[in-house]
């Protein structure tokens, strides 16, 4: 299985959070700000997060406010787009960004639903939050610390220098272990922290996934593999079809163990077990209304497809918010 930290096409981060984990609240108060910006004429959005005004309606200090943008990139959010063919770029919201903040969305994140497309974006490809990519996708360790954590990125970054991908990079180990203090907070209820309840350390929305929990009082951690029930298929179904036309757009077919075990695939990145994924897969037919087929005739056990842009995971996970959230509030 190929690293996606060798590709060269994704730019390695380590830092940006500020020490801050994500908290309840914020990617709603950038997705208003930079939607207002949006419809104001000769606005940047990108000011928002400079502009004193906007940044004492946040209701937080100038290092949150850089967490804030870090986190509204890092979770797919809000991105980088090129006006022109030169480098002019502005930021605005996603197509993601606004299935899940806006107005017939989820914006206070009571859906599980929406944290895990949060936890995907953060985790399934290298970029502003590379440490969350190798973490999930790369780290095959029972049992953990922070201190493994550290020493074991620390190797990988090694690596990449030697094979000249991060010819430049400064990243020293004080950035790594605040940026693993940071992933492990992003994923662990306060209760478990070992620190104390104070501002700074205000429990992360995906702590509700309880994809890490702690093993006892040796200080150590895990992943929790296996099903995920809280784990909705259309947004297993989303994860899929991103692993697939980001990483694999030529491809028609994969096998229950691609699936679970490459890089950036929906079972690396949630955390699934072989039967789980295969489970998943079997209910694909039924969702995407034969879009993608499941076989498991041969003994393989494998999905196929033909047209992928025939699948509309977004759709359905629009349906989803309907018939739950909209109905819960009626």
């Amino acid at each position: 299985m190929k690293s996606l930290l060798d590709n060269k096409d994704y730019k390695l981060q380590f830092a940006g959070h500020e020490t801050f984990t994500l908290r309840y609240g914020w990617l709603m108060k950038v997705f208003d700000a930079i939607s207002a910006a949006e419809k104001a004429e000769n606005t940047d959005p990108s000011i928002i997060f400079h502009d004193d005004k906007t940044i004492a309606d946040f209701g937080v200090g100038k290092n949150m406010v850089q967490s804030m943008r870090h986190w509204a990139l890092a979770t797919g959010t809000i991105a980088s787009q090129n006006l022109d063919e030169a480098t002019t770029s502005r930021l605005a919201i996603t197509d993601i960004g606004r299935l899940v903040f806006g107005p017939k969305g989820d914006p206070y994140l009571e859906h599980l639903g929406s944290l895990w497309i949060l936890h995907w974006h953060l985790s399934a490809l290298p970029g502003r939050s590379t440490t969350w990519h190798w973490a999930f996708n790369e780290l095959n360790e029972p049992s953990f610390d922070r201190d493994l954590l550290v020493s074991r990125l620390m190797m990988r970054i090694g690596l990449l220098r030697e094979a000249g991908r991060m010819k430049e990079s400064r990243v020293s180990e004080t950035t790594i272990r605040r940026d693993v203090e940071c992933f492990v907070r992003t994923y662990l209820a306060k209760s478990f922290s070992g620190k104390g309840l104070h501002e700074e350390n205000l429990e992360s929305p995906l702590s509700e996934l309880s994809l890490i929990q702690p093993m006892g009082v040796g200080g150590g951690f895990q992943f929790r593999r296996g099903p995920k029930p809280t784990l909705p298929d259309e947004v297993f179904l989303y994860g899929l079809v991103e692993f697939w036309r980001n990483l694999y757009r030529t491809r028609r077919e994969f096998s229950v163990e691609a699936l679970t075990h490459e890089p950036g695939s929906p079972g690396r990145v949630f955390l699934l077990d072989e039967e789980s994924v295969a489970e998943r897969l079997a209910a694909m037919p039924d969702l995407t209304s034969g879009a993608i087929h499941w076989d498991e005739s041969t003994g393989l056990r494998q999905v196929y497809v033909n047209d992928l842009s025939a699948v509309k995971p977004l759709h359905l996970i629009r349906d989803l918010y309907k018939a739950t959230l909209h109905a819960r509030a009626a």
